[in-house]
């Protein structure tokens, strides 16, 4: 059974810069929440509460229950504006979601049992994460809050592909329908010197000239031409 994550929210009527610039002196937090058929309406929410909310995985990827002025309704998280120093954050999106109607949501991964697959006892062999999230579409009701990849076996060499992973029930990731070139990595086994040799091969096909070379080849040059 999924858990109810609940947020409390007010409705307010103050809108503009400088409204905005109020609440966030008063500790709150100026939003929006549209869609699902209704007018967008401004909200403001408690930054404290909300602070503390949005440190979870959870805050990001799961429907939320927001209680506004006595109701529920049921949101996802669309946007957040942090602060660019502060731990402040100073506008959220909300977007109200349908039952009925299919979501599309990036999703985090869990990778379990690396550490006791044959790749992650090796000393020689790092097991790369290519991807942190993947985006779903279902019902608001089958919406994971996580996908676990279960790396117990993983060895050196192998990779996982997207399509790979176990879906629940009415769960599917849209870009597998692009085709075969769209089931990407999402964990890479190999060894450590390969990563090594594969990064010094990219700085020398990068590397300048060295200035001693330049000087050579100038002097080549201007003795061809005389």
């Amino acid at each position: 059974m999924a858990i109810e994550h609940k947020i409390t929210a007010t409705g307010r009527s103050d809108e503009g810069k400088g409204a905005s610039r109020r609440l966030r002196h008063a500790a709150q937090i100026p939003a929006i929440v549209y869609g699902g058929h209704a007018d967008p309406k401004s909200i403001q929410l408690e930054h404290e509460k909300t602070w503390q909310a949005s440190q979870n995985e959870w805050f990001y990827s799961s429907i939320l229950s927001l209680e506004l002025d006595g109701t529920v309704e049921k949101v996802l998280l669309r946007d957040m504006q942090r602060h660019p120093y502060r731990q402040q954050i100073m506008h959220l999106d909300f977007q109200r979601v349908s039952e009925n109607e299919a979501i599309r949501v990036a999703v985090p991964l869990h990778f379990l049992n690396e550490d006791t697959s044959p790749a992650g006892k090796a000393a020689d062999v790092a097991v790369t994460h290519e991807l942190n999230e993947v985006v779903v579409s279902c019902l608001p009701k089958n919406l994971p809050e996580y996908l676990e990849i279960d790396l117990g076996q993983i060895k050196v060499g192998d990779t996982i592909h997207l399509s790979e992973i176990k879906l629940p029930e009415g769960v599917e990731v849209p870009e597998l329908k692009l085709g075969p070139d769209h089931d990407v990595a999402i964990a890479v086994a190999r060894f450590v010197r390969e990563e090594i040799e594969e990064e010094v091969v990219a700085e020398e096909g990068s590397a300048e000239v060295p200035a001693a070379k330049q000087d050579e080849d100038a002097a080549g040059a201007g003795e061809g031409e005389a």
